[in-house]
């Protein structure tokens, strides 16, 4: 009896914080959309146009996490458990984001360049996996 009153609870408690942080989180992508879409005319105003367009690129593919996040939030609700699949999407999302910024920073070398995409192409190859061999519903 103790036992299912704690379980109870404990699923309430977890239902609670997960939608506190889905709702922080749409919080923040609806603001992060909208300061993207004030920001686009920083394309046409910065020094060089890659200046405004890496802040572009950077802008929507936060965004893109954040989304992700969301969607494994709801998920979790929904299904109650979070697929493999997910989570590896938004680490390709972030591996690419992080290649991308590492890029226009100039600071990757030939060597550098060829593991991160080996990284990216592992996480790819992961993914394609999880899809190919998901687990009966």
């Amino acid at each position: 009896m103790s036992q299912d009153f704690l379980l109870s609870l404990y699923r309430r408690a977890t239902r609670l914080v997960f939608n506190l942080v889905v709702v922080a989180l749409l919080i923040g992508l609806f603001v992060g959309v909208g300061r993207t879409f004030m920001e686009l005319g920083l394309t046409l105003t910065e020094p060089t146009v890659r200046l405004g367009l890496k802040e572009l690129v950077t802008n929507v593919l936060s965004l893109v996490i954040v989304l992700e996040l969301v969607r494994v939030f709801v998920e979790y609700f929904e299904l109650e458990r979070v697929r493999l699949e997910v989570l590896l999407e938004i680490g390709v999302a972030l591996a690419l984001r992080e290649l991308l910024l590492l890029l226009f920073a100039e600071k990757l070398s030939g060597l550098d360049l060829f593991f991160w995409t080996l990284g990216i192409l592992a996480l790819v190859a992961g993914r394609t996996l999880a899809v190919q061999f998901s687990p009966r519903r």
